[in-house]
C-alpha cells in the first residue's frame, strides 16, 4: 500500500501513513497524539498485536484483511464522544454497501456479515494538551476482513466473515474510500453529536426484535427484545419490566439460546 496514493485518491484532506508492521496502530497513535498537529491515518499491512474490545486479540495478516488506525481531535471532553463506536459502525456500513458489500450492525460496535463479524471497531481517547488547544483526542481502530482462511478461523475458535469481493479492489482504492466515508462521519458528529446516525443504525441492526442476553464479565444482567438504539448510542430492551436502555461500556451482547 502507498501512503501517497491514498491521500492522492481520497477527498478527506488527511494525512496518511502506512508501515509494513507494528504492535498496534492503535497504540502507536495514542502514544503519538500529543504531538499531531491534526487527524492522521496510520495504515499497517501487518499488526503483531492488534486488539479488540475488552482486551481481545485480533488476528489480522496483510494478505487477508485491513487494519488501520485513525486518530481525530474533537472539542470537550470524553462525554462529547458517547455514540461514536456506533457512528463509526454505520460510516463503514454504508461504504461498504457502496462497494457492494452489505452488512449489519451489532452493538456496540460490530460489523456483521451473513451473521458473522467481518469488521471490529476499538476507539480510544486521549486528552489533548492545553499546547494543542484542549479537546479529546479519539484513536479509531479498525481490523476488516477480506478473506477469511479456514486456519484462521479455527484459531478464532468462532466463525468470521470475508469479502472476497473487497479482496479483489486494490487496496489504496479501498482505504481511500474507507477514509471519506470516515472523515464525512467524523465532521458531522463532531458538530451534532450521534443524533444523525440512530435511525441510519437502526436501519443495519443486526438483531432487530429478536431476545438478547446483554452479559458483564460472563455474568447475564438484562434480558428482553432488542429495540435499536437511541440518539445517545444507547440499546434499548424491551424487557418483562418495560423498556430500559444500556450504556456502552465492557458488556457482550449474544442472541439468547
Amino acid at each position: 500500500m502507498n501512503a501517497e496514493r491514498i491521500a492522492a485518491l481520497s477527498r478527506a484532506g488527511v494525512r496518511v501513513e502506512v508501515v509494513p508492521e507494528t504492535g498496534s496502530t492503535n497504540a502507536d497513535l495514542l502514544a503519538r497524539a500529543a504531538l499531531l498537529s491534526d487527524a492522521l491515518l496510520l495504515v499497517a499491512e501487518h499488526q503483531t498485536a492488534g486488539r479488540g474490545r475488552a482486551g481481545r486479540s485480533w488476528l489480522s495478516s496483510s494478505e487477508h484483511s485491513l487494519t488501520f488506525s485513525l486518530a481525530w481531535k474533537f472539542d470537550g471532553g470524553p462525554q462529547v464522544l458517547a455514540g461514536l463506536p456506533l457512528a463509526v459502525g454505520v460510516a463503514l456500513g454504508e461504504a461498504l454497501a457502496a462497494l457492494g458489500v452489505q452488512v449489519q450492525l451489532k452493538w456496540p460496535n460490530d460489523v456483521l456479515k451473513d451473521g458473522a463479524k467481518l469488521a471490529g471497531i476499538l476507539i480510544e481517547t486521549q486528552s489533548a494538551p492545553p499546547a494543542q488547544g484542549g479537546g479529546t483526542w479519539a484513536v479509531i481502530g479498525i481490523g476488516l476482513n477480506l478473506v477469511m482462511p479456514d486456519e484462521v478461523e479455527a484459531r478464532l475458535g468462532r466463525s468470521a466473515a470475508g469479502a472476497p469481493w473487497l479482496a479483489r479492489m486494490e487496496r489504496d482504492v479501498l482505504m481511500a474510500a474507507l477514509l471519506d466515508a470516515l472523515a464525512k462521519a467524523l465532521r458531522l458528529f463532531a458538530r451534532q453529536g450521534f443524533a444523525p446516525f440512530c435511525a441510519r443504525w437502526n436501519l443495519r441492526h443486526a438483531w432487530q426484535g429478536q431476545t438478547v442476553v446483554i452479559l458483564d464479565h460472563g455474568q447475564v444482567v438484562q434480558e428482553g427484545l432488542a429495540a435499536g438504539v437511541d440518539d445517545s448510542g444507547r440499546l434499548l430492551l424491551d424487557t418483562a419490566h418495560g423498556r430500559s436502555t444500556v450504556l456502552a461500556g465492557d458488556v457482550s451482547l449474544r442472541v439468547k439460546e
